[in-house]
């Protein structure tokens, strides 16, 4: 089997930032995977569960309600915990989307109240929700953003 390409890249190395995964084309039409990376992999401890998916509720609601709604694939976390995946459709570079990551993050942090999608008949798992670890690992990655950018994996 091939390797695949984000297995390539050295997560020895890899520091939070927004990065360009992949962009894929099918049909014509192209979709640009996002690498949102909260933490240092291998470095510092993985994102816990709930608060994880207390970002992905958050940060779904707020693309797929956002301006650019009509160009979210899909928004999620990734296997390993130490950030999540934004999917457009475009040919898109980081540059392109960071303010609107921006936007996402503070919405994040400001957020009060439920959990939009965190009822029974909602979500498989809707008691595993923590807004205010949500917070801190959001308000942290957008430090990290505003700090230091990290648009490259070569970074």
């Amino acid at each position: 089997m091939d390797r695949i390409a984000s297995f390539s890249v050295n997560h020895l190395k890899l520091k939070p930032g927004l990065y360009l995964s992949r962009v894929d084309e099918c049909n014509g039409v192209k979709v640009s995977t996002f690498d949102m990376r909260f933490t240092a992999p291998n470095k510092e401890p993985v994102m816990d569960m709930p608060a994880l998916h207390t970002i992905e509720h958050l940060g779904a609601t707020f693309l797929r309600n956002g301006r650019d709604k009509d160009k979210i694939v899909y928004f999620g976390p990734m296997g390993c915990r130490t950030g999540c995946y934004l999917l457009m459709f475009g040919e898109l570079k980081p540059e392109d989307i960071c303010g609107t990551v921006e936007e996402m993050c503070e919405f994040i942090c400001a957020y009060t109240g439920d959990i939009p999608g965190a009822r029974p008949e909602e979500c498989g798992n809707y008691l595993e929700q923590n807004l205010d670890m949500a917070k801190y690992y959001t308000a942290r990655y957008l430090n990290e953003l505003r700090t230091f950018g990290r648009f490259s994996y070569q970074a």
